[in-house]
């Protein structure tokens, strides 16, 4: 016995040594990023790799310091050319190895993916150029000595330089801000007009509109009912890149704006990022002081659940908003089409409950019939076997009898 745990006790030693041995840094492959290549290498492959490029490099440096010596200046400034592509290794770069994979990867957030750009190209959230600008931009170089450039047409209606930080920023409509498409809200130049109607948005002018605001920012600049208004702006057009940096601006300076996050909030509605909007309609609704009506934040959340589904929760914020502002007919037409829809899922579901239903009942019909048949069967043929039995049995007492008889 003793022996037995000896042995067992061996055997683990020699396991737990052959597994360190296994695991030991100086018997495992080293692993380390090759920044030519933009691939994880060996540790003897990325340093035969490394000795390549510079040796090649300095064959390259070599060669175009022969040249330059003997040839012309013209040839000196194409080898100074040359001598420019070359890539030495440098030392630094495997320090920076980390930045640059973080700075080429770009995350999808909607599709749970990541996409790889080349090296030197790093992932930044700028704006990019359109058309216009670029046509704006050569003519502001072309014509640089005339100062008879309409400031309206070079400058371009926002809030001012982007602000860096908000509270509101890890929601993923506000990240992903510069690669909105182009959603135009006509609906809300009814938040500009005195008088509402469809007679009044007809005669809507935008033009007129951007020219009051430009007014209104020489004067005060830095506003956050200025912001409000030309976030709401940039809405009517559909630009929401600008309306989504104008609401941050004015967050920037109120964060806990009710209408501002509830502008933000329609933003991102109507570019379908749902979790972000009620987010901000909910966090609207907490910060909506009392004595304002919040029949738009309701609004928002019956037409937000209505987009989810959830027909019941929409009606009754939607009857909540009614009940605010009963003159509102909207709200009404809302309520109708959400009820219409609700009314015909619960027939579509109620019909197939009944057919499932009716299925099911000829299923056990069809099924005990066979059964019963099948019972029927096996006692005809119990009743035949239990009928030759007896026959048999009477017939060889018949023939004992007879036998005795003759006796």
């Amino acid at each position: 016995m003793h022996d037995r745990r000896a042995a067992m006790c061996y055997g683990l030693v020699y396991i737990l040594c052959t597994q360190v041995l296994s695991t030991n840094s100086r018997t495992s492959t080293l692993w380390k990023l090759n920044t030519e290549e933009g691939k994880i290498v060996s540790g003897t492959g990325g340093s035969n790799c490394k000795l390549q490029s510079s040796g090649a490099g300095e064959s390259k440096m070599t060669a175009a310091g022969e040249s330059s010596s003997t040839t012309t200046g013209s040839s000196n400034n194409n080898n100074n050319g040359d001598e420019s592509l070359v890539d030495p290794y440098h030392p630094e770069e495997d320090e920076d190895s980390t930045f640059q994979i973080i700075t080429i990867t770009a995350a999808n957030y909607r599709d749970n993916t990541w996409r790889r750009h080349a090296r030197g190209k790093l992932i930044v959230n700028l704006p990019k150029a359109t058309p216009d600008s670029e046509g704006a931009a050569a003519n502001h170089k072309g014509t640089a000595n005339h100062p008879t450039t309409s400031p309206e047409s070079a400058d371009v209606l926002d809030c001012g330089k982007p602000v860096n930080f908000t509270y509101y920023d890890d929601l993923i409509g506000v990240a992903q801000r510069y690669s909105h498409p182009v959603v135009p809200e006509p609906e809300v130049a009814f938040l500009f007009l005195k008088k509402k109607g469809p007679k009044s948005l007809k005669n809507f002018d935008i033009d007129a509109l951007e020219r009051r605001l430009r007014k209104a920012k020489a004067e005060k600049p830095r506003s956050v009912q200025l912001y409000n208004q030309i976030g709401n702006f940039w809405r009517i057009k559909g630009d929401a890149r600008h309306s989504i940096e104008c609401f941050r601006s004015a967050l920037a300076m109120a964060p806990t704006n009710a209408e501002v996050l509830l502008n933000l909030a329609r933003v991102l509605f109507n570019l379908q990022y749902l979790d972000d909007a009620i987010h901000l309609t909910r966090r609207s609704l907490e910060v909506q002081p009392r004595d304002r009506s919040a029949w738009r934040q309701y609004f928002t959340l019956g037409e937000i659940f209505k987009a989810y589904g959830h027909f019941q929760e929409s009606v009754n914020h939607l009857r909540q908003a009614l009940e605010l502002y009963p003159q509102y007919e909207p709200i009404k037409k809302a309520i109708a089409d959400v009820e219409n829809i609700s009314a015909s899922s619960l027939h579509i579901f109620t019909v197939i409950i009944i057919i499932f239903l009716v299925m099911c009942v000829l299923y056990v019909i069809l099924s005990s019939n066979e059964s019963s048949q099948n019972n029927h069967e096996l006692e005809q043929k119990a009743a035949r076997h239990f009928n030759r039995a007896m026959a048999m049995r009477s017939l060889k007492g018949f023939t004992q009898r007879s036998f005795k008889n003759r006796k």
